[in-house]
């Protein structure tokens, strides 16, 4: 690939970013910082749990609408806004997305708030609103510039349902796989998050499942000898753990995980339980690696039925394990157009990230062979699923700019590629 198809069709950066439509929309990120932050602050105080997203989509909606954009709400929840409205035909489309849902969600509205540096807190500020923010302030700065008109049409932008906890990227596979628009769109920019530090090209595969241990329960005194579900549970839970170690789930060769991050059962502490219930995150950079351990997973399960049934001299413990989701895996090599696109963007405005394995949004279409990244939409941010996570806006405008250049060259690219099929 010669540097001009690179930059399709542009010279360098530099001329891509003194091009009117883009400059005025660069400029427009520096100017209105103000109105960011304010649709910033009302998205995030508007609840949206995983499978709870509706009003906050609705919200989104109307904000799209505002500027003057054809919206639909689609089947799986997620909010679908076009710059121009689709004028018939199967044309190539490049989506821009952000998720909807957040792992916490405030109880009201007074625990967003905005300290008197610019600094939001108050859980999902960061993890995704920052992302969202973003999609509403491309759309308005492209929506502002009549200039950036050529290429504006072949633009989706998307807030999806369901990437978080069990959402299991509801959303995204929907988009992907059974939607109007599956099959059309030609690249993904994820954001989600802050920052500009780095560039997520390889989607981290996981699984997870509910491990559930029931038997008859009892009292604590007169039914002792039950088997106990608790026990059971935490028992399963240890020999993992002791495999892991001794088996180096993240020593060498691909990095690996597990986590327990959930676990239930019981009524009173004088009473056996019935049930214990517990919830297993499994990742690995390998797919080999997690079949592994999810082998180790059912063993330790087994054994620690065993022992705890052995002990028992009343009522026996069964055991069960279910797949509550799954992430497939995939990566976009360096030298995809994609790549080379936000590299070059990155140079140009002296941004220096890393290449990151994680699991986001863009793990569907990599699966699926679709050019796919995830990057942060600038400031900072911290405190990811947790009541007290923040965000700062300071350098948010040059994680702005750096989505609307990457963007002005994939639009670019997939009008020139579309026009020589034709």
């Amino acid at each position: 690939m010669t540097p001009g198809a690179a930059l399709a069709g542009f010279a360098s950066i530099d001329e891509l970013a003194r091009a009117r439509g883009v400059r005025e929309c660069l400029q427009w990120f520096t100017r209105e910082k103000q109105w960011i932050s304010e649709q910033h602050l009302q998205l995030c105080r508007i609840p949206a749990p995983t499978f709870l997203e509706q009003n906050r989509a609705q919200w989104m909606a109307g904000q799209f609408e505002t500027l003057g954009c054809d919206v639909e709400i689609d089947r799986a929840g997620n909010v679908i806004a076009r710059l121009e409205p689709e004028g018939g035909g199967a044309a190539p489309l490049v989506a821009l997305t952000a998720h909807l849902d957040t792992v916490l969600a405030p109880r009201n509205k007074e625990e967003i708030l905005i300290e008197p540096d610019g600094k939001l807190c108050g859980p999902g500020v960061s993890d995704n609103g920052a992302g969202l923010a973003a999609l509403l302030a491309i759309a308005r700065a492209m929506k502002s510039s009549p200039a950036i008109e050529d290429t504006r049409s072949a633009l989706v932008l998307v807030a999806n349902v369901g990437e978080e906890g069990e959402g299991n990227l509801s959303g995204m596979r929907y988009l992907c796989e059974r939607s109007p628009l599956s099959g059309r769109i030609r690249g993904f920019l994820v954001l989600d998050g802050a920052g500009t530090d780095r560039i997520t090209n390889q989607g981290l595969a996981s699984r997870r499942f509910e491990v559930t241990f029931t038997g008859p329960g009892g009292h604590s005194w007169n039914d002792y000898g039950n088997g106990n579900p608790v026990h059971a549970l935490a028992r399963a839970i240890a020999l993992l753990s002791e495999k892991c170690s001794n088996g180096s789930a993240g020593g060498n060769g691909p990095r690996s995980s597990f986590n327990f991050g959930t676990v239930e059962g019981g009524s009173s502490v004088n009473s056996i339980p019935a049930m214990a219930r517990g919830k297993v995150d499994v990742r690995s950079e390998s797919n080999g690696r997690i079949d592994e351990l999810i082998e180790w997973l059912g063993a330790a399960v087994e054994r620690a039925l065993e022992i705890e049934n052995q002990r028992a001299t009343g009522g026996k413990l069964s055991a069960k394990i279910k797949e509550i989701g799954w992430r497939p895996g995939g990566r976009l090599v360096e030298e995809a157009p994609l790549m080379v696109f936000l590299r070059a963007v990155d140079a140009h405005l002296g941004i220096r990230p890393r290449l990151d394995s994680a699991s986001t949004d863009a793990n569907i279409p990599l699966s699926m062979g679709l050019p796919a990244v995830a990057i942060g939409a600038g400031g900072q941010g911290g405190g990811a699923h947790t009541p007290t996570e923040w965000f700062h806006p300071d350098g948010r405008d040059l994680g702005l700019k750096r989505i609307l250049l990457t963007l002005a060259l994939l639009l670019r690219e997939v009008s020139r590629k579309d026009a020589k099929q034709e």
